[in-house]
């Protein structure tokens, strides 16, 4: 079964915590509940995306540094 994962608000989507730092997870990586698998920036704040099931990342919908509405699909989890 895939599971959505969507913004939880508007702003820019990251797949990494810092520029320098790697991405939370990559796909094909396997996350649990609640795992941050990005961050959504709005003004400067961060707010986490975090998986509601857990799996494998099948993909990513959005780039790192795309801009995002609220409820945009981010990724889907196998």
């Amino acid at each position: 079964m895939v599971t959505q994962v969507l913004a939880p608000l508007p702003g820019v989507f990251h797949r990494r915590p810092s520029p320098d730092e790697p991405p939370f997870v990559e796909e094909g990586g396997s996350i649990a509940a609640g795992d941050t698998i990005g961050l959504v920036e709005v003004m400067k704040s961060f707010f986490p995306v975090e998986a509601e099931a857990k799996g494998t990342v099948i993909r990513f919908v959005v780039a790192d540094g795309d801009a995002v509405d609220a409820d945009d699909l981010i990724a889907e989890v196998e």
